[in-house]
């Protein structure tokens, strides 16, 4: 009965913080799964030095990761690569798009997983640097360092966007 109601509080969470790091819809579900699986087994395991919910990210962080890690190791396939449709705008289109929100998210896909998951926890899911520190198990230091180089290429990739500082 308590994990259903973990279930239901924290997937949509889960997923979309798995999800902004493996960009794959099927693969973020099943890792959701996953995540809630690993808790209900590890949950003797939880001391309660941190929230729940942080415990919970940190286990969907190193789901993530693997997953990332394995799907590097696949071989890759030129016939499947060369049937994959290039969707990148070409500079008119891009210039005749006015949601910023969209240019984001562009901005975002393009940063690596890690900044990408530094961006997500803090911006998105509010988290403080040692929140953030716990859910990756990295020092707080390391944590404002990739903070500061993710939103530096972040900001980079704005810029040539055609987005300037002065964000709404």
């Amino acid at each position: 009965m308590a994990l259903r109601e973990l279930f239901a509080r924290h997937q949509l969470r889960v997923y979309r913080f798995i999800l902004r790091l493996v960009q794959r819809a099927a693969v973020a579900e099943e890792l959701t799964n996953d995540v809630f699986l690993e808790v209900w087994r590890q949950a003797g395991r939880f001391e309660g030095n941190a929230s729940a919910v942080t415990w919970i990210l940190a286990i969907a962080h190193h789901r993530a990761v693997s997953s990332l890690r394995k799907r590097r190791e696949e071989s890759w396939d030129e016939k499947a690569a060369a049937a994959l449709a290039d969707t990148a705008d070409d500079p008119e289109i891009t210039a005749q798009k006015v949601d910023k929100a969209a240019i984001l998210r562009r901005c975002l896909d393009q940063l690596t997983p890690e900044h990408r998951g530094i961006i997500d926890l803090v911006y998105y899911h509010e988290m403080s640097i040692a929140e953030v520190a716990e859910v990756l198990q990295v020092p707080e230091n390391t944590v404002k360092t990739r903070l500061f180089y993710a939103r530096k290429r972040l900001s980079q990739l704005l810029k040539e966007a055609g987005i300037d500082r002065g964000w709404p």
